[in-house]
Formats: C-alpha cells, sequence, structure tokens
C-alpha cells in the first residue's frame, strides 16, 4: 500500500471502514498508517503488525 490509496480499515465492534491513505511509517514491527475516514478526516493512525494476522488493521480496498 501507498499514499493516496484506498483501504478498508477494521475498527473496534464495528464494521470495516473505507479510507484513504494520507501517511505511512514503517517500524520495526509493522507500518502505521494515517488514513482519513469520513468521521476523520485529517486522518487517524491504525498500526499493522508485521507478524500477526490479528493485528492488521488496515488492508487494500477494491470496489470490485
Amino acid at each position: 500500500m501507498k499514499v493516496n490509496d484506498r483501504v478498508s480499515v477494521k475498527t473496534d465492534g464495528g464494521p470495516r471502514r473505507i479510507g484513504t491513505v494520507l501517511a505511512m511509517e514503517p517500524f520495526n514491527e509493522g507500518t502505521m498508517f494515517l488514513v482519513a475516514l469520513e468521521d476523520y478526516p485529517l486522518g487517524i493512525w491504525f498500526f499493522n503488525e508485521s507478524d500477526h494476522q490479528d493485528g492488521i488493521f488496515v488492508e487494500p480496498y477494491s470496489a470490485g
């Protein structure tokens, strides 16, 4: 994934939400994604853990 990609994000207790990647920051344990959502147009940070499937919150989105 890269800046401006459409993504879906997992949130607590609700359905996945669609947004756009504004920024990315790599870390040893994974990647932080700043994602613009309808409720958070300036962006909110989500962290994807590189070694744990339950820690994947941001995934590529395709409307198809």
